[in-house]
C-alpha cells in the first residue's frame, strides 16, 4: 500500500478513535456529544470569505451544515494522517512507534486551537470559554486518542 493510501487510513482511523472516544465519555461522565454543524458551518462560511466569528451558532446556518461538518472533520483528519506519513516516511511504516504519532497528535491541536476555535468565536486556544483549561486539557486527551488510532491503523498495516 503507498503512502498516501497508508496515510488516508490513518487520518480516518485517528479520527474515528476520537469520535468513539466522544461517545464513551457522553456514556460514562455525560461529557455532551461534539456538534459537528457549528465547524461545518464555520467551514461553509470559509467560502463566503468569512473567518472569524463572534459566535458561530448566530452566523447564518447553513443548508447541510451538520454533514458537511462531519465530512469536514474527517477530511481534517484524512490530511493529518497524510502529512504525517509523507514526514516519517516508509521507515517508520515499516517500524511503527507510539513516540513520533504522538507528537504528531499533539501538535495537531494547534490548528483547532488557533484556527478553528476562534474562528467560531471561541477564543485562541479557548480563551473565551467558561473553563478554557478543561478544554485544553480535553483536546490534548482527544488528540492522544487521535494518534493512538492511526498508531493501531499503522500496526494494522
Amino acid at each position: 500500500m503507498g503512502l498516501i493510501w497508508t496515510g488516508v487510513l490513518m487520518g480516518i482511523g485517528g479520527t474515528a478513535a476520537m469520535d468513539v472516544w466522544a461517545m464513551v465519555l457522553n456514556k460514562l461522565a455525560g461529557q455532551p456529544k461534539p456538534n459537528w454543524a457549528n465547524p461545518g458551518r464555520w467551514f461553509a462560511h470559509l467560502f463566503r470569505g468569512r473567518v472569524f466569528h463572534d459566535d458561530i451558532a448566530r452566523s447564518e446556518p447553513v443548508s447541510g451544515e451538520l454533514a458537511l461538518g462531519w465530512a469536514f472533520h474527517y477530511l481534517v483528519g484524512i490530511i493529518y494522517g497524510v502529512v504525517f506519513v509523507l514526514l516519517v516516511g516508509p521507515g517508520w511504516l515499516a517500524e511503527p512507534t507510539f513516540l513520533p504519532v504522538w507528537i504528531w497528535g499533539l501538535l495537531t491541536i494547534v490548528g483547532g486551537w488557533c484556527l478553528l476555535h476562534p474562528g467560531m468565536g471561541l477564543g485562541w486556544f479557548l480563551s473565551r470559554t467558561p473553563r478554557p483549561w478543561k478544554g485544553r486539557a480535553m483536546g490534548l486527551v482527544a488528540h492522544t486518542v487521535f494518534a493512538l488510532g492511526m498508531w493501531a491503523v499503522a500496526l494494522a498495516v
